[in-house]
């Protein structure tokens, strides 16, 4: 049995894996040593080795829908890139990478496009989640520097999340709050959000802010602060950020934020008292109109009261993917050279130098929305997609899609045989997936950390680093990246950071440019800089060009979205527990499918009646821009006037389940970040004829009008159905060319299906007005191994097994335990704590994620008690 120690690729955490292969069988577990997790994994990272399986890979080059060797394919992208720069220059051409790329991947492609196509049009999918981040921290210190760690989470007086449901975003952090909370019982948690979400499980107040108008809550504390008249003035731009700060008083905040003044006053008193404090933010503060402003707005509150680099104090940005920060270092975004380093004419001639190129881009590129939009105007006529998928990710999407779809050339690298963004490529090239990658990732605290492979490369597939390396070949510049191992990659990207670097720069790593390959493949977990001359960081020094830290005056702005008549709620995107971006890899565990296994959209019980929903029926959500439909969930965590929805669900797994078909291009302009987090809506009911669940052993043509929502399920198809007019007869006539037998069970609205081949089930469906509760464990086990007594299969047709109850819907996907099986366990065993439920149940007892939730179940048996 081999381990390797490697990084987890989902969140920004940056979790550390041991990995094991015995027979060909994966297993993982967290590694006890590495310093951003302890041995602790989420249910994504624990269920890392299911995702490990070559169904759905994308695993030969292909070349106008046609398996072509890679000699073909490399040679017609250098063919059709030369003739599109020949003939309309270097800004027809662009690079959309992803923040799943290994730092050494985002470096080779950034140098091809900006140091020698010539252009700047290479962004990321981490434009969509940290770009405002970026420019708040460089406007403030001068550079993208994030100056805080996870030890400061832990060592604080008063932790403040804001925008971010850290409980299901970043889980693994969380934990180590609940932890730290639990050793200090005096730390306060203060939970900033519309919504009251896992994360407020431990807070000891929760903000229900208006959507939107967290500037307004900053700069007020920015005023309450300069009012003791202790405030750190000693920034550039200090004095214009307090005068503007200054009308904004407690009845003024409240009033913005929709808050109760006695609320808002106790936060400020909070604040100002802690000796030591921190604020995480994450996506809802980022993903806005003015998401930038709101980055500086926290900063101006941290530098104001001096609660910035001091242990348990700063502005920490959580990034939202596991190397958001390395493609940052290297330059992945279209707004920055390389090695965070500027378009300023020094930075251009000491890359040019570096580089030993002539075709440098002297300008930035195009920003991600703006990118695709010049794809749909034409004026960029050959886009190269790596690791991403902005046919659901990017707001608009229906018109991101109608962009690929004229673009004359699109080249993906991809690990997946078919996604949105895909079914567009003309140019397809298989990339190594996680098990495979070997190279480096940063996480949240400027960590760098290995990926290392622990599986052989499967089929043709190959390094996104050495894809680019071979085409960068083809178009003639093969002396510029001539590497043979990623290593190289690195030493040269390591290099680059500490060139002609004299403490000028933040970022800087040269003390691990001279690793040799055996150094650098056993390198630990390292958070930079790593400086050849050295390794502190002076968080009170500003890097700008005045060396001085500096305030930036803020004048608060609404949310671009604009509530009216037709379109009266507001719709918020984001995260949930089990999912991860859009869904190519977490979508195919059935495991993480148990928890929310279609899209929902959250709604507050008084909205509910007036648009009349109902919890558990299905809606639609509407927009100018598009439609999408969802499972209602009523629940009084929502805000009123407002609705959530997650980000995940897309063409690939749901008739109508992208929501960013709804969301407006609407940037913020300093950092070209979109608007994600508010979108003017309406919602209504959608009460089908029938719904049902379909299994199957292979796929069926279902007619196009259905609804439905593909579910992971081992070696079937898995749909949930919904539609109007019947669907009896397709069903039995594809029965009938199979020549199976069929068991039928039909009752008023009630109508369910088996068909058999010698005794093995090969489908099942069961429908009914309203979603019938079936028990999935039982057909699952019924396509698994044939149930041999008629009883058997009757109780099979009814979708029930009557040996064993329900277990209800899933809260610990660790260990699949069910709401009914913790709600027999709390009223009739007598668990009244989590703890209690662990050692009989398991549930909580793993990575923790369900516990706000076990929390609840609780506390309703409790108020039941009382009421009995």
């Amino acid at each position: 049995m081999s381990e390797t120690k490697t990084t987890c690729p989902y969140c920004g955490v940056g979790c550390g894996v041991l990995a094991r292969v015995e027979d060909g069988v994966v297993s993982v577990q967290g590694d006890e040593q590495h310093p951003a997790n302890f041995g602790r994994l989420c249910v994504k990272g624990a269920s890392l080795a299911q995702t490990t399986g070559l169904e759905e890979r994308l695993l030969s080059p292909q070349l106008d829908g046609e398996q072509v060797s890679w000699t073909q394919a490399l040679t017609a992208a250098g063919e059709r890139l030369q003739t599109i720069i020949a003939e309309h220059g270097p800004q027809a051409v662009a690079i959309y990478a992803s923040g799943q790329l290994l730092t050494e991947d985002y470096y080779a492609a950034n140098k091809l496009m900006k140091g020698f196509i010539g252009a700047g049009n290479i962004d990321t999918n981490s434009r969509l989640c940290m770009s405002s981040a970026v420019t708040g921290y460089k406007r403030a210190l001068g550079a993208d520097v994030v100056p805080c760690c996870y030890e400061d989470v832990e060592s604080s007086d008063l932790v403040v999340l804001v925008g971010s449901n850290a409980a299901w975003a970043h889980p693994v952090l969380y934990q180590r709050l609940v932890q730290a909370k639990q050793n200090n019982p005096q730390m306060k948690v203060v939970v900033i959000d519309p919504r009251q979400t896992a994360t407020c499980d431990i807070a000891d107040a929760h903000l229900a802010i208006a959507p939107g108008t967290d500037a307004g809550l900053f700069v007020g504390l920015l005023h309450a602060i300069h009012q003791t008249g202790e405030a750190v003035v000693d920034y550039a731009d200090a004095s214009a950020a307090f005068a503007m700060a200054a009308d904004w008083s407690v009845a003024k905040v409240a009033d913005f934020c929709g808050l109760q003044q006695a609320d808002v006053q106790s936060f400020y008193d909070d604040f100002i008292a802690a000796p030591r404090a921190i604020t995480l933010y994450t996506m809802g503060i980022n993903q806005s109109s003015s998401g930038s402003d709101k980055c500086n707005a926290i900063i101006n509150v941290h530098l104001a009261s001096g609660k910035f680099a001091r242990t348990g104090c700063g502005p920490f940005s959580l990034t939202g993917q596991p190397n958001a920060m390395g493609g940052r270092e290297v330059g992945g975004l279209a707004t920055m050279l390389a090695a965070h380093m500027n378009f300023e004419p020094a930075d251009l001639a000491r890359v040019t130098r570096f580089w030993g190129t002539e075709r440098l881009a002297q300008t930035p590129g195009l920003m991600a929305v703006d990118l695709f939009a010049a794809i749909g105007r034409g004026e960029v006529k050959a886009v190269w997609i790596m690791g991403t998928n902005p046919a659901v990710s990017l707001p608009d999407s229906h018109a991101v899609s109608q962009a690929l779809a004229a673009c004359p050339l699109v080249i993906i690298s991809e690990v997946a045989a078919d996604t949105e963004t895909s079914r567009y490529a003309h140019i397809r090239f298989p990339a190594l997936s996680w098990g495979e990658k070997n190279g480096t990732v940063t996480n949240s605290e400027r960590r760098i950390s290995r990926q290392r492979p622990f599986l052989p490369p499967p089929g043709e597939a190959r390094a996104d680093w050495w894809i680019i390396a071979q085409v960068a070949k083809e178009l003639g510049f093969a002396h510029a990246f001539a590497w043979q191992h990623p290593h190289e990659v690195f030493s040269e990207h390591a290099a680059l950071s500490g060139f002609e670097n004299e403490g000028q720069r933040a970022f800087d790593i040269s003390g691990l440019a001279d690793l040799s390959r055996e150094q650098w493949d056993v390198l630990e977990p390292i958070r930079w800089p790593v400086s050849r001359r050295g390794s502190a960081l002076d968080l009170q020094r500003g890097w700008r060009a005045e060396g001085q830290l500096r305030m930036v005056p803020i004048t608060p702005e609404v949310m671009q979205a604009r509530r009216q008549p037709l379109y009266p709620l507001v719709l918020n995107s984001g995260r949930i527990r089990d999912q991860w971006h859009t869904m190519t890899r977490t979508g195919s565990v059935p495991r993480l499918m148990q928890h929310i296994d279609q899209p929902m959209v959250e709604i507050a019980p008084q909205d509910a009646a007036h648009f009349g929903v109902e919890n558990g029926g299905l809606a639609r959500i509407s927009s100018p821009r598009g439609v999408m439909v969802a499972r209602v969930v009523v629940t009084g965590s929502q805000r009123p006037g407002s609705l959530f929805t997650p980000m995940h669900w897309n063409d690939c797994f749901a008739r109508q389940g992208k929501i960013n078909s709804l969301v407006a291009p609407v940037v913020d302009p300093h950092s070209g970040q979109p608007e994600s987090k508010q979108t003017a809506v309406r919602i209504a009911p959608w009460q089908p004829q029938w719904q049902g669940e379909f299994f199957s052993r292979a796929p069926v043509e279902l007619p196009r009008h259905l609804h439905w929502w593909r579910k992971a399920a081992p070696g079937l198809h898995h749909l949930t159905l919904a539609g109007d007019g019947t669907i009896q007869a397709e069903l039995l006539a594809v029965c009938q060319r199979g020549s199976w037998q069929i068991q039928v069970a039909s009752l008023g609205e009630t109508w369910h299906l088996l068909a058999w081949d010698n005794g093995r089930l090969m489908l099942g469906f069961w429908s009914a007005r309203s979603l019938p509760d079936i028990d999935s464990g039982l057909i699952l086990r019924a396509f698994a191994q044939s149930p041999q007594t008629l009883a058997d299969r009757h109780a099979l047709l009814g979708g029930q097994d009557l040996t064993r109850p329900s277990v209800g819907k899933i809260v610990c996907s660790c260990y699949s335990v069910g709401e009914k099986i913790i709600t027999e366990a709390i009223e009739k065993q007598g668990c009244s704590t989590t703890d209690e439920l662990g050692r009989m149940l398991k549930c909580g007892t793993n990575c923790g994620s369900c516990l706000p939730e076990l929390k609840a179940l609780l506390g309703c048996a409790e108020r039941k008690a009382m009421i009995l």
